[in-house]
């Protein structure tokens, strides 16, 4: 078998993919007869948000196979965590999982908190699944790490967190209504 490589650029899938899930936000939106604007700006940006976390975890995808292949690189998995934890990669996981809460709410109507952690932690369990199978049978160049496990179901948790929050604050706000 000759060894084979591919590498898929992120901006040729990440663009026609959000284009598609605007379309398809519309096509249901109209369907459920829901479609108002602020419902559709609200399900857009939910579906570039998935769109820009799938490209920040797994694209540009550069997959090798097949003989010559060479072995994985076995240090991009990183199994014990906070001892080989990268600062900045934790911070910019929690911020990326952030928005979860608010894109659940928008689109499944997702309230409860311990829904959002584990949505975020299956997410998030499935791309680092992904990436440590790439790296191990398509010597795939990205890092499966726990600590992004753990940064991105902290993320969900705190995006919820800060969701509610907001909620209460606009509540408090709004002035009572007279009977």
């Amino acid at each position: 078998m000759p060894t084979g490589h591919v590498e898929i650029p992120a901006l040729p899938v990440m663009i026609p993919l959000g284009v598609a899930l605007m379309i398809v936000a519309a096509l249901v939106l109209r369907r459920r007869g829901e479609l108002t604007r602020g419902r559709l700006v609200s399900w857009w940006l939910a579906g570039w948000y998935a769109v820009a976390v799938l490209g920040a975890t797994m694209l540009p995808l550069r997959l090798t196979w097949g003989p010559g292949a060479g072995e994985p690189e076995l240090f991009r998995i990183l199994v014990i965590p906070y001892v080989t934890m990268r600062v900045d990669d934790f911070v910019l996981n929690i911020l990326m999982m952030l928005p979860l809460a608010a894109a659940l709410r928008v689109v499944f109507g997702v309230r409860d908190g311990k829904r959002v952690v584990l949505t975020g932690f299956l997410i998030s369990l499935t791309i680092e699944t992904a990436q440590l199978l790439m790296l191990l049978f398509l010597n795939g160049a990205r890092w499966a790490d726990t600590n992004d496990l753990i940064a991105n179901t902290l993320g969900a948790g705190l995006g919820w967190l800060a969701l509610q929050q907001a909620s209460r604050r606009r509540r408090q706000a709004e002035p009572a209504v007279r009977s």
